[in-house]
């Protein structure tokens, strides 16, 4: 038990120092709040479009994909998203509100957290699972993620965000984009000849220039992120946004994952794979709140000083219910 703390904490703590060290700089003013934006328009149009493009494009080959794995991935997100929508309609009241908790609710720090934690517990294979899960999850995520937030808003004459509107808004998402070209560049390699084991052509292979270039440039989306995130947050907002930040946190790290956790354990035997999925899930499900939904709002027009706070906070309090998750889950033969 002791190591599976101890992993469970070196997991976390990274994210917590690097948003620390955001918090840091700008309190002794090595960096302003105008610096702070430009980091985050960075990160949201570039460094994390980068990062999906690159954790799709490595994914062997679409022959891979478990489809019903995939598929539970996509229904528990939809049902989740959709417990979660009747949930901050009835119980949230400000508008800009509603849309950062719903975006908490149903959507966890994946990319960051939730790989990296995955591989430890499952390997080489849990890896996988996860690359393929999330090129299919990452669009949807963002796409819910765009109508979260702006399903609630108003324009300026009081009338709600046109559909229209929306839409453009999902396809002009740098996130989703990112991670289309990685699926378009999956379908181009899966079409390119296979000479003894290897492709006639790929950048990995034939461009290394420009595959180093996308590899350098996907790591530097995380830590640029949460500096960012630690140069927004703000103590002195916690206490009157005490309520929303445990709804979401509860949300996010304890009733989503105890859940979808619980139908997966037991739909386990009549769904392939699913067994062999249980690191995958709880990178998908039991992570904190994504770091990028806190971007997303303040790009977006939702409340961001609360969006920074659910991740900042959902990410120290996950210490404890990511190690119960995988105590609880190791004691049943889960993982």
């Amino acid at each position: 038990m002791g190591s599976t703390f101890v992993f469970a904490f070196n997991a976390i703590m990274p994210i917590v120092l690097l948003v620390l060290l955001g918090y840091m700089l700008k309190k002794i003013r090595f960096i302003d709040q105008s610096f702070v934006n430009i980091l985050n328009k960075f990160v949201f149009r570039i460094g994390l479009p980068i990062l999906l493009f690159y954790n799709v494009y490595s994914i062997n080959s679409l022959n891979d994909i478990d489809w019903a794995v995939v598929l539970f991935a996509v229904v528990a997100i939809l049902a989740v998203f959709t417990v979660g929508l009747l949930f901050v309609s009835i119980a949230i009241k400000d508008p800009k509100q509603k849309g950062v908790i719903l975006q908490s609710i149903f959507r966890s720090n994946f990319a960051l957290i939730g790989i990296p934690l995955a591989q430890t517990l499952g390997g080489s294979e849990a890896l996988a699972i996860v690359s393929i899960i999330s090129a299919f999850t990452i669009p949807l995520l963002n796409v819910l993620a765009v109508i979260s937030l702006t399903m609630f808003q108003r324009n300026e004459f009081g009338e709600r965000i046109s559909i229209t509107k929306v839409l453009m808004t999902i396809v002009k998402n740098p996130l989703i984009i990112g991670v289309l070209l990685g699926l378009l560049t999956l379908v181009i390699r899966s079409v390119i000849p296979v000479v003894n084991g290897e492709l006639v052509f790929s950048l990995k292979n034939n461009v290394t220039f420009s595959y180093t270039f996308i590899k350098i440039m996907s790591q530097t989306a995380s830590p640029l992120a949460l500096i960012a995130l630690g140069g927004q947050f703000e103590f002195s907002v916690v206490k009157k946004l005490a309520k929303q930040i445990i709804i979401g946190v509860t949300w996010r790290i304890l009733i989503v994952p105890a859940s979808v956790l619980t139908v997966a354990y037991l739909l386990s035997p009549r769904i392939p794979g699913i067994s062999e999925s249980y690191p995958a899930l709880m990178a998908l499900f039991a992570t904190p709140v994504a770091v990028s939904s806190a971007i997303m709002a303040h790009e977006m027009g939702g409340d961001d000083q609360l969006a920074g706070q659910l991740v900042v906070w959902s990410t120290i309090c996950s210490i404890a219910t990511i190690f119960f998750t995988i105590v609880i889950m190791k004691s049943i033969g889960a993982i």
